[in-house]
């Protein structure tokens, strides 16, 4: 019983821990960054969607995928540079991770606003907010405990 209370103590231990280090500065501007690079493609994704689809007449989902690739192989490239300062010499394993992270956000994107918007009957645009946040979320988490983790 005693090994139990010990090991129990020892898991808060280190949850807490986890926790305060998630409140550190340097991991809270490493947050900020990254949603400020969020930002920056945003506007890169929609910006190039709209060029492609508009302006040069190529099919909607063909200029969102366009759009979606820029966006992500942009947004590796700032992150790598100013979020994480990766010095990792494996840059090509480096974006293959950062972009399956990116499609897995998609994925999760596509899915809630789905489960929120068609199932649920919540506004679209609602459901679309709460999508961005959780991704946004599942990104920064997954980059920096998979894709960087090695810093």
């Amino acid at each position: 019983m005693y090994m139990l209370f010990v090991m129990s103590k020892l898991n808060f231990t280190v949850l807490s821990f986890q926790i305060s280090s998630f409140f550190e500065k340097a991991f809270i501007f490493k947050f900020l960054r990254f949603c400020v690079v969020g930002v920056s493609g945003t506007v890169i994704d929609f910006g190039l969607t709209w060029l492609c689809k508009e302006k040069f007449h190529i099919p909607k989902f063909i200029a969102n995928a366009i759009g979606f690739v820029v966006a992500a192989t942009t947004n590796y490239i700032l992150n790598r540079i100013w979020t994480w300062q990766s010095t990792n010499e494996q840059v090509g394993v480096e974006y293959v991770k950062f972009f399956a992270v990116s499609l897995i956000g998609l994925g999760l994107n596509t899915l809630i606003l789905y489960l929120l918007h068609e199932k649920m009957k919540f506004g679209f645009y609602l459901s679309k907010v709460f999508a961005t946040g959780v991704v946004m979320l599942w990104n920064f988490f997954a980059n920096n405990f998979f894709t960087f983790a090695a810093l």
